[in-house]
């Protein structure tokens, strides 16, 4: 009983040692490709996201082909709650203790959208029913990281030294009458060297995260928005 718990433990560690080494490899690798961003092509492009952001260092794509009406996808997306998964919440709990923010507890409203208005992002702009452009100035290597909407106007020229611009969309795009594409995007960019060195090594550790956060919010979108869809 002994040596099984023995090898356990050592398959344990082992495991541990692995996953802290393909963590660390993965962390130059990001520093290293931060700023080689793939530039949008056919329909991933956004032409009223490229209004308030055009040049970006940073860039995030997600899209997933959803069985419901474009208004009912979009309007899915609005009102989804990351705070429903315990696996994103421990994401946010692991970013946290990263970077050594006080663990308090924030109640938010339901649903996204109200989830970061309460958080401090504002519009920038929209298309009813079909896309939604938020967006705010922030210091993200912070422990206790606080987001500043601007307006849009102001968004667009804003480069205020010490800052991260970060715009994001919520989008449905209609393939016919009953189905659509949904398709979030995220694009970051620093607003002077400094910012960007520090940008550059938040991202680098930070960004498994944010990437498995917005991939685990596909399914349960396109499963809630075909169920909205099927009963209405």
């Amino acid at each position: 009983m002994r040596r099984l718990t023995q090898l356990a433990f050592k398959g344990l560690s082992a495991g541990i040692g692995l996953a802290a080494a393909s963590y660390a490899s993965y962390i130059g690798i990001a520093w290293a490709r931060y700023g080689q961003v793939a530039l949008p092509s056919g329909a991933e492009e956004d032409f009223l996201l490229d209004q308030f952001m055009p040049d970006y260092e940073v860039a995030e794509r997600h899209s997933i082909d959803v069985g419901a009406p474009a208004e009912v996808t979009f309007q899915t997306a609005c009102e989804m709650d990351l705070q429903d998964s315990i696996i994103i919440k421990g994401i946010f709990r692991a970013r946290e203790l990263l970077l050594g923010s006080q663990l308090q507890e924030r109640s938010l409203p339901s649903g996204l959208l109200a989830q970061t208005r309460e958080l401090g992002w504002g519009v920038l702009g929209e298309v009813a029913n079909r896309e939604i452009v938020m967006g705010a100035v922030t210091q993200p290597w912070l422990p206790d990281v606080e987001f500043r909407a601007l307006p849009p106007h102001e968004f667009a020229t804003f480069k205020e030294p010490g800052y991260v611009k970060i715009a994001w969309t919520l989008r449905a795009d209609p393939v016919d009458a009953g189905n659509s594409i949904f398709r979030t995007e995220t694009r970051a960019v620093a607003t002077d060297p400094v910012s960007r060195a520090k940008f550059r090594w938040y991202w680098a550790k930070v960004s498994p995260g944010i990437r498995l956060i917005r991939k685990m919010t596909l399914g349960p979108l396109r499963r809630e928005a075909e169920l909205r869809a099927r009963y209405t």
